[in-house]
């Protein structure tokens, strides 16, 4: 079981790689772990986000074409930054985004709280099983040595990031590849998950109150009766890894 001192201990010892900051001085990261999830299926409150978050995303599609919208088009200038191209592998925001417009899928209590957040809020946000993490994350350009669990025509199969691909990583491999894009096998959340390591990315123009908040509206809804802890990754907490 995973305690509030491991829980700490996962906080202070994630970093981001100066590499990474040297990319986008911007970037900010909010890590939020929250222990004691219970399990659900979608409930009134969750739908009732989800349907916000479509309607959201319809206003953005209508306003002009979804890249050009602010948050997004800044994340699709950070992935040409490390040679990623936006148009084929777009950022988790984009994506759902997209998505949301026609319809966001119904899942989970969790995964459906953590889906509507991300569009409302206007930023990346992924969540992994705590549980099966091993060590603290870490945010750094790939060696392309990386072992990433994943999955290819259906089956289950090892994959490697390209060199100087930014991905989030643990102590046994890639957690989720171009920054945001995919997240692996071995640490997604399931409908068993009980604790939960969400990240939560920000580029300008969003703020470091936009980016809290975004962070607060995830703990209200997800949070109740559980363990909390939250730390802001930014340039001053950047390592040479």
């Amino acid at each position: 079981m995973v305690g509030t001192t491991r829980i700490d201990r996962i906080l202070e010892d994630s970093f981001v790689h100066e590499e990474v900051f040297a990319l986008r001085p911007d970037y900010r990261a909010m890590l939020v772990v929250i222990e004691g999830i219970a399990p659900a299926a979608g409930d009134a409150e969750s739908e009732a986000l989800l349907v916000r978050a479509e309607e959201h995303a319809r206003r953005v599609a209508a306003a002009g074409p979804i890249e050009d919208e602010p948050h997004i088009a800044s994340w699709r200038e950070a992935y040409r930054a490390f040679g990623a191209k936006p148009q084929r592998t777009r950022n988790s925001l984009e994506a759902l985004t997209r998505r949301a417009a026609d319809a966001l899928p119904r899942v989970n209590r969790l995964t459906d709280v953590y889906n509507a957040v991300s569009v409302l809020h206007g930023l990346p946000l992924g969540g992994e099983d705590l549980d099966r993490y091993v060590g603290a994350p870490r945010l750094v350009r790939a060696t392309g040595s990386e072992p990433f669990d994943t999955v290819a025509g259906g089956d289950p199969v090892v994959e490697h990031p390209d060199p100087g691909e930014v991905v989030w990583c643990d102590g046994e491999g890639v957690t989720c590849r171009r920054w945001n894009w995919r997240q692996g096998r071995r640490t997604r959340l399931t409908d068993g998950t009980r604790r939960a390591l969400f990240i939560l990315d920000a580029l300008a123009p969003t703020s470091d109150a936009e980016l809290e908040a975004a962070a607060d509206a995830l703990v209200e809804h997800l949070g109740a009766g559980a363990t909390v802890a939250r730390r802001l990754l930014a340039g001053t907490d950047s390592a040479l890894g």
